[in-house]
């Protein structure tokens, strides 16, 4: 068994239905070199935009905390804690001239 079949990822066939003109569009990138395949250019189409949902939903997650007053408090808590230890070490690296 080779390494690459080793280092493959699971995988599963589907089957998508294409707008004529998408599919026409999308051959023309693989028979011009553009591409290596129409499945190689789904899969990267879709990875870009399922990444780009997933963070959407991270910044709206991060948007809720800035509005949430009991993550705050605890927030500034948890700053406050290690106030002495930052300031320390800030000051350690300005002597240390880092």
């Amino acid at each position: 068994m080779t390494q690459k079949m080793l280092n493959r990822p699971k995988s599963i066939r589907t089957t998508v239905t294409l707008p004529d003109d998408l599919a026409k569009r999308s051959q023309y990138l693989v028979d011009t070199g553009q591409a290596p395949s129409r499945n190689a250019l789904i899969i990267s189409a879709l990875e870009e935009f399922v990444a780009k949902l997933e963070q959407e939903e991270i910044d709206r997650q991060f948007a809720a905390m800035a509005e949430d007053t009991d993550y705050r408090v605890l927030n500034e808590k948890i700053t406050g804690s290690f106030a002495d230890s930052d300031w320390e070490a800030w000051t350690m690296a300005e002597r240390s001239g880092a």
